[in-house]
């Protein structure tokens, strides 16, 4: 009788299964993690490419430089390109691309986001 008792008490024993259910999982919250990680880089992203275009047009609007002022106010990391503003009679419109790069694998190389501004032309005639 003893030896029953024993054997099923180790038969319902159910150590190491909490270890066994964080295991599994696991890859779960690191893929939730990364895709939080992922969108916050997104963001940051939108967020650089809008300030380098305002600072693009900005300047290109008193006559200046846009495209190295746009490219100057962005993170380099994410490899900018301002192509030169487009000035027109009242306004100056100008865009900036920037690529985000991807923390997940399988979503590929990153994404190209891309934000203008306009402001207008500094008119001292």
């Amino acid at each position: 009788m003893r030896r029953l008792s024993r054997l099923l008490k180790r038969l319902r024993d159910d150590r190491g299964v909490s270890m066994l259910e964080f295991a599994g999982f696991l890859p779960i919250l690191l893929v939730i993690g990364m895709a939080a990680i992922q969108l916050g880089l997104v963001g940051y992203g939108i967020n650089q490419a809008g300030s380098g275009a305002r600072a693009a047009a900005r300047v290109a609007s008193q006559d200046g430089d846009g495209s190295a002022a746009g490219a100057a106010s962005v993170s380099g990391w994410l490899d900018p390109d301002v192509p030169p503003p487009a000035r027109g009679a009242d306004t100056t419109t100008a865009t900036v691309i920037v690529h985000v790069p991807s923390v997940i694998p399988l979503f590929g190389g990153g994404w190209d986001v891309q934000r203008s501004a306009t402001m207008p032309n500094d008119n001292d005639d």
